[in-house]
């Protein structure tokens, strides 16, 4: 009592500092995160600031500030993810498992940027690693290897088959200290579960001398390597960093704020003393704090109405979500690093105030590119560039009297309105003169193209906020839209219209609501520990047991820190279905304990009506099994809100504004005036010290009874087509998944939903999976060539390679739309999905060896899945079943997955039918497909621009417009292609006469694939975003032969077409244009089986030099970008142990750039199964450029168990005994330019990672998820 509390944000620009005084007043106050000149640490500058204005004392700068006054100090800080963003953290080395020292660079395998030639990924974050010569093994029943002895651990039974060398560790650790590295990550496989091994290894480097030792068992005991190993990595990487910053922190204060309590803010919304803090729990310390704040105060626990949180900043924007819990996720990516540990679900998207304008080939683009704190906006004075604040400040929207005067060189100045002006008339002549038509009287105003900046950028945002409601299943117009951040309240009201929603809620310390927000929270403690049992009786003593066990831990703790009486637990299990990858974090809130539960609750009923509503269905008589147990501890500490009501009136100052119909008068307020209860029209502005609200017209804003700003709006769909287009295809994409039932649409995301014209010319489509990517187009036109009249409520399946399909096992399922007085479709809706098996002579409908195409499965040309509304089982199920006529060959061995899935496409479709008829009866018909064909066309200008641009380098370079190339199968079949570029026009000839014919085998492609294959070369080559569409063909006529590999006759195999001469389509594309070096060529396809179990997977390889940058090792490229299972869940659900997964040194070609290295993987069988490979590049190399040498072939190596060694060829299918090992060496990249004498690897240029690697959360993961496919 009597004292000053302080919660202070420490964020990347500004420092919010939110004061309590001893009287019970509270005071907010903002400065310079940086200001090196006036002050050394902004947070105890702040607190100095106060301390000497309230108390009238002097607390000189120089000196250590008294701490007699201060109750406690709660912080939140972006020190961590700063450090992680630069790659300023402590010099680190790696300790890992022999045969893994090169697991974290492959990581998934998958490529972040599916369309960056350059493949730029984040560096690992340690500088050296150690091999360990140790291996534990998990016990499985049935193996045929010899046994060892088991040791039991949480459930699971392991075998030690290397005991751990520790003099050897030793002698590798002391070489690593003796180079200056202090700080030691320890990863080994299995620790999550058996962690002897670890700790000998920890408790050794403490002993030599290591200052900062992370265990992966300590630090996230979860199942899977990779993730575990990049949260132990970063936990040593960071931790010193923050460590460092607390001493300089307490070196600011008498004491070292020894007697004060200070905590700070997890990434998990909780609180956690100082000395607690680590750099794994640290990344979301400082946006955490806004969540807290919006949920505790916008949250009614009356209404319950759900509130999504919108902090838009100057770089980026974050939503999140809130209804009564917080949503929390486990595994999150942050500039480039997966981290698991718990976080709460924040997703960032690269749009602030910050972001930058563009125009590209006719259409208005709003970042992800920021201008950054220097030199910022145009307005700030410092040359910087027009942005998402000057198109405000363009319209009226920001007025520069009520900001500070802090900007020019002197930073002295006010914001400068005529710069702004400046550029935007200038940008506006630009696109005045793109748009120039003879005679036209439509020239756009400067304050027209602000506008539809500030709608582009509206959008963008709109994206996120749709797919993080609607992915779980949510309402978006059922939320309120809870707004902070220095940005946001000159954006809330306009999205919160595009989304449907009523009701903005601005709290009166917006500006500075992450501080505010770690006042109110509360100190968490949690422990989590792996677990291996089924939900069942039998094992809910063990639960209740380990349930108490971790609740006595937190409970513990907290009372240590001095908590009594308010503390209260929650338990989480983490549970999935038995054979699938979904697992849930659940909590049993609202699910009390019965006879047929253990005693913490009654998890199977929370489980299963989470999984129901978040996929549509739930799998009744499948055990559930418990991955991990997780107990969170709070000490109930956070302050209760006080609120002196104020009286008076708000003066009204007039001024002009900028909206969707032109300027109107618009009042200004100012915030501190205004009385509790005042209600304001719109159009109107609320200036506040942090922040500025637009009140749009037709909304009305009223102050509550605390003094916060709650918007009420008449709700108008307004949105930008491209991304309503696109949403479209992705809200397809969440039905299809939450409702399907296999492993490979519902975990692996492997399908496509798309949009398409009358034409059936394809408008958008969701997510980029490169081989789908121009495919479903031709199947949607094929059946437009064919279709009847009287097609209403039927709905068309098709896979057949004739009518546009990739390979039989991807099902396209195509729903016209229909408009009353339209006799015909005026638009289409499909959904490509990969079924698990279709019948055929293997299981997985993949076989390495057919000769035909009724060998691979069901064949599907124009059949009618539903007939007037009625769903045609009987016959789809005949159809399925059919393929068992043939030799050899079976029906579908999974008619209830087909099945399921196909319903799932049907109802997947209907979604988007009707969001499709939800935007034309906003917008009228004819205006939809106006802007369907202004998107298409943007499409073509942007592929015309680059073939022209293409066109003049040559002829000036050559003289020449022609160009043309060819490459090889293995088996010596070439692909030939010759280019003629018409430069005036921007078009092109694609010429593949001279490409070998038809062959026996599967390696035929039918057309389609051709297509996918050169809409995703044209989109690299663009180099820039642009909707995928129809368009991008239309400057491109392409000229195939028939009787071709790439366009065989009806009954072709061409199961290898699809993921195999796709690659090498690619590769002879790129040769012509010279663009890079060719990649591996090959998506090394390796499957394993049995009666009991199947097994699929690709394997990466390296990628092609380019001018300018080094290929990268161990990556995905091209036409597949799919990711890797975990080892530690390969050899939990498989017979195999994974010797090695590691790079393959030396595989790239050498030259001015070298090409990346493949990988090698090695595979021991523990049981009797069939091994099929499907693989290119085995005779072939991949090729260099401009006198770069070629990448080395593949190869794959059977070692018998006998000591055999057997080279086992490109293509074949083999029967293993246990104790076989099987060895796939993949190829490297070529290499680009001469070698220089100098004999040093050149580096690849840095980019700032926080550009580069900035969204975040789980509408993000989901997306990477759907690329890598």
């Amino acid at each position: 009592e009597g004292k000053f509390d302080f919660a202070i944000d420490r964020g990347g620009t500004f420092t919010d500092v939110f004061a309590r005084l001893p009287d019970g007043r509270e005071r907010v106050l903002k400065l310079l995160s940086r200001d090196p000149q006036n002050y050394k640490d902004a947070p105890t500058e702040g607190i100095r600031r106060v301390l000497e204005e309230e108390t009238g004392q002097v607390f000189p700068r120089d000196e250590p500030v008294d701490t007699s006054l201060i109750g406690w100090i709660r912080m939140g800080t972006t020190v961590a993810t700063n450090a992680l963003l630069e790659r300023e953290g402590e010099r680190t080395a790696l300790l890992v498992t022999k045969g893994f020292k090169d697991l974290l660079h492959i990581g998934t395998q998958a490529r972040p940027k599916l369309f960056d030639l350059e493949v730029a990924v984040p560096e690992v974050l340690y500088e050296e690693v150690i091999e360990v010569d140790e291996r534990v093994v998990l016990t499985q029943d049935g193996c045929q290897l010899p046994r060892k002895d088991p040791k039991r651990s949480t459930g699971d039974s392991l075998e030690v088959w290397r005991e751990l060398d520790l003099e050897r560790v030793e002698k590798d650790l002391r070489g690593v200290l003796s180079r200056g590295i202090t700080s030691l990550a320890v990863l080994l496989l299995h620790s999550y579960t058996w962690s002897d091994h670890e700790k000998a290894v920890g408790a050794l480097a403490r002993r030599l001398g290591f200052t900062q030792v992370s265990l992966s068992s300590e630090v996230m005991p979860m199942v899977r390597a990779v993730p575990r190993g990049y949260t132990v990595c970063a936990d040593a990487y960071l931790t010193p960093k923050i460590q460092q910053y607390l001493r300089g922190f307490t070196s600011g204060f008498k004491g070292a704020l020894k007697d004060v309590d200070v905590l700070f803010m997890q990434s998990d919304g909780g609180l956690t003393p100082m000395e607690q803090f680590c750099g794994s729990r640290a990344v979301l310390s400082g946006p955490a704090g806004g969540v807290v704040g919006y949920a505790i105060t916008s949250y009614s626990q009356m209404e319950k109405k759900p509130v999504i949180g919108f902090d838009m900043g100057g770089t980026s924007t974050d939503v999140s979500r809130y209804a009564g819990q917080y949503e929390h996720v486990f595994e999150a990516t942050t500039a480039g690093v997966t981290l698991q540990a718990p976080q709460l679900d924040i997703n960032t998207v690269a749009a602030g105030g910050g972001s930058r304008l563009f125009f590209r080939s006719g259409m208005f683009v709003v970042g992800p590119e920021s201008a950054g704190a220097h030199p910022g906006p145009a307005c700030y004075r410092k040359g910087g560039p027009l942005t998402v604040t000057d198109a405000n400040l363009a319209l009226g929207r920001l007025l520069p009297s009520f900001f500070p005067k802090i900007f020019g060189p002197g930073e002295n100045e006010p914001l400068s309105l005529e710069e702004t002006m400046k550029n935007f008339r200038h940008l506006t002549q630009e696109i005045n003169l793109f748009f120039m038509l003879p005679n036209s009287q439509s020239e756009m105003s400067v304050e027209e193209v602000a506008m539809g900046f500030i709608r582009v950028a509206n959008e963008a945002m709109c994206r996120p906020i749709r797919a993080l409601t609607q992915a779980k299943g949510h309402d978006t117009s059922q939320h309120v839209l809870a707004c902070f951040g220095g940005a946001g309240g000159q954006h809330a009201c306009a999205i919160a219209r595009a989304l449907g929603m009523k009701t903005v809620f601005i709290h009166k310390y917006s500006g500075v609501l992450s501080a505010y927000g770690l006042a109110l929270a509360d100190v968490v403690e949690e422990v989590q520990e792996p677990c291996s049992l089924q939900y069942d009786q039998h094992s809910f003593s063990e639960l209740d047991r380990r349930v108490e066990q971790l609740s006595k831990r937190c409970h513990d703790t907290l009372c240590g820190r001095g908590f009594t009486r308010s503390i209260t637990t929650e338990v989480f299990l983490h549970l999935r279905y038995e054979g699938t990858d979904c697992a849930l974090m659940v909590t049993a809130a609202g699910y009390p304990s019965n006879a047929q539960s253990c005693q913490a609750g009654d998890f199977r009923g929370a489980f299963t009506r989470r999984y129901l509503k978040e996929f549509g269905f739930t799998i009744p008589d499948r055990p559930i099994v418990v991955d991990d147990i997780r107990v969170r501890g709070c000490g109930k500490s956070g302050i209760k809100s006080v609120y002196k009501t104020k009286t008076g009136h708000g003066q009204a100052k007039p001024v002009t504004c900028y909206f969707e119909g032109g300027y109107l008068d618009t009042s200004v307020y100012l915030w501190e005036e205004l009385p509790c209860g005042h209600s304001i029209q719109g159009p109107a502005i609320i200036i506040d010290k942090n922040s500025t609200i637009l009140v749009e017209p037709c909304c009305e804003a009223h102050l509550t009874e605390e003094g916060d700003v709650c918007t009420e709006l008449n709700t108008v769909q307004l949105s930008i087509f491209s991304h309503r287009f696109m949403s479209i295809a992705e809200q397809m994409g969440r039905v299809l998944q939450r409702t399907s039932i296999s492993t490979n649409i519902k975990e692996r995301l492997d399908f496509s939903c798309a949009v398409f014209g009358p034409d059936g010319g394809l408008v958008s489509n969701a997510p980029h999976i490169p081989v789908h990517l121009g495919a479903m187009q031709e199947t949607v036109q094929y059946q437009v060539r064919d279709l009847q009249l009287n097609i209403e409520g039927d709905v068309i399946l098709s896979n057949h390679p004739c009518a546009g399909g990739s390979h039989l096992p991807d099902l396209t399922v195509i729903t016209p739309v229909f408009r009353e007085g339209v006799s015909r479709p005026v638009f289409f809706v499909a959904s490509r999905g990969h079924h698990a098996d279709i019948g055929g002579i293997t299981p997985g409908s993949m076989p390495p060896h057919s000769t035909s195409l009724q060998q691979e499965g069901a064949v599907f040309t124009s059949f009618k899945l539903v007939t007037g509304g009625v769903f045609q089982e009987e016959a789809v199920t005949e159809a399925l079943m059919a393929p068992a006529q043939y030799p050899d060959c079976s029906g579908t061995r999974n008619l209830h997955d087909n099945l399921s899935d196909l319903r799932a496409q049907v109802a997947a479709n209907q979604r988007g039918s009707q969001l499709v008829g939800e935007l034309i009866d906003s917008y009228g018909l004819a205006v939809v497909q106006a802007y369907m064909g202004y998107i298409q066309s943007n499409a073509e200008l942007a592929v015309r621009d680059m073939l022209r641009d293409f066109a003049r380098r040559r002829r000036q370079q050559t003289g020449s417009l022609e160009v043309e190339s060819e490459d090889f199968m293995d088996d010596g079949t070439p692909i030939r292609l010759r280019v003629q570029i018409n430069e005036e026009k921007g078009s092109a000839v694609f010429d593949f006469t001279g490409t070998g014919t038809e062959v026996w085998g599967n390696c035929n492609a039918p057309r389609a694939i051709t297509l996918s294959a050169l809409i995703y070369c044209l989109r690299c080559m663009v180099g820039q975003d642009i909707p995928l569409n129809q368009g991008c063909l239309a400057p491109i006529k392409v000229i195939i032969p028939p009787g071709s590999i790439l366009q065989p006759s009806q009954n072709a195999a061409v199961v290898g077409g699809n993921v195999l001469t796709s690659q090498r389509v690619v590769d002879v594309i790129f040769r012509a244009f010279e663009v890079c070096a060719a990649s591996q060529g090959c998506m090394n396809n390796i499957s394993f089986g049995s009666e009991r179990i199947g097994y699929y997977e690709t394997v990466a390889g390296g990628a092609g030099a380019g001018p300018g940058w080094n290929g990268r090792s161990g990556v995905h490229s091209h036409m597949t970008n799919t990711r890797i299972t975990d080892p530690e869940i390969l050899e939990k659900r498989y017979p195999v142990i994974l010797e090695q997964f590691s790079l393959r040194p030396g595989s790239g070609g050498a030259g001015k750039f070298h090409g990346g290295d493949g990988v090698i993987r090695k595979l021991l069988f523990r049981n009797k199964v069939v091994l099929s490979v499907l693989t290119e590049r085995r005779a072939t190399c991949p090729y260099g450029l401009q006198g770069g040498e070629n990448g080395e072939a593949g190869l794959n190596l059977l070692h018998r168990a006998d000591g055999r060694v057997l080279n086992l060829g490109a293509k074949t299918s083999i029967s293993l005994q246990p104790g076989d090992m099987f060895c796939l060496y993949t190829p490297g990249g070529g290499g680009y330019g001469r070698e220089k004498e100098t004999t040093s690897r050149p580096q690849t240029k840095r980019r700032r990672l926080n550009e580069t690697f900035l969204e975040r959360g789980s509408v993000f993961e989901y997306r990477m998820a759907q690329e890598g496919v």
